[in-house]
């Protein structure tokens, strides 16, 4: 049977593996820091190029904010390569185009996980025309109702420099965050994200850098062990 990379990436977060975990609470904190001054409640998830793993950063990250306590909603408006259904084993023909179209009502469209606190809307069935739909009224009010629902709402779209998508949500979000990944994203493309992300006036509250090498991260966290021990030591 192929694996599937995007959940077993999650799946590390679900069994509490340590170093996943603290990496995903460490960002959540600073993301707290980095909105110290307003209220944060919607956050979308974009990327400067694809294949850099904003998908699963988007549900590590929900996965943090439920184990916090907060009421959190996973949305995939990636409706072009939607992948969160997935990720959480919930039915991905349920979810938000449907809700887009009337067909369904969006409190029943959110599903439930395994994670305490944390529900998902998945996309839905693939749409002919995303960009028209995400830049709905209807998509407007969908949020704005999710908003009196949930404490955390995080949004996982599509590449922002590949499609309009990400550029049409952002302005009905309280931040975006910009996931890039090691060895991969060029200097050109980033620049190209965070003129576009400017373009929708809505503050960048954060990067983060994936994919970087297993083996240097677990040797950094060694090392920091090593001086707490040599501080109590000497």
């Amino acid at each position: 049977m192929k694996r599937n990379k995007n959940r077993d990436k999650v799946i590390a977060a679900l069994s509490l593996e340590p170093l996943v975990n603290e990496q995903f609470k460490s960002i959540r904190t600073s993301i707290s820091f980095a909105s110290i001054d307003r209220h944060v409640q919607t956050l979308l998830i974009t990327s400067s190029e694809s294949g850099s793993g904003k998908s699963t950063i988007s549900a590590n990250l929900s996965i943090a904010y439920a184990q916090q306590g907060k009421k959190t909603l996973l949305i995939d408006c990636d409706l072009r390569k939607p992948t969160v259904h997935r990720a959480f084993y919930v039915n991905g023909f349920v979810g938000l185009s449907s809700v887009l179209m009337d067909q369904l009502d969006v409190i029943e469209a959110c599903q439930k996980t395994k994670i305490e606190n944390l529900s998902v809307l998945a996309s839905g069935a693939v749409p002919p025309n995303p960009s028209d739909l995400l830049g709905s009224k209807k998509m407007k009010l969908i949020l704005e109702h999710l908003k009196q629902e949930f404490d955390m709402i995080i949004i996982d779209t599509p590449p922002i420099t590949l499609f309009s998508d990400s550029m049409l949500l952002a302005p009905r979000t309280d931040g975006v965050i910009l996931v890039t990944r090691y060895g991969r994203s060029k200097k050109a493309e980033i620049k190209l994200a965070l003129e576009k992300i400017a373009l929708t006036q809505v503050p960048v509250t954060g990067t983060i850098l994936n994919g970087v090498v297993k083996k240097r991260i677990n040797s950094n966290y060694d090392n920091y062990h090593n001086v707490r021990k040599e501080e109590k030591d000497g």
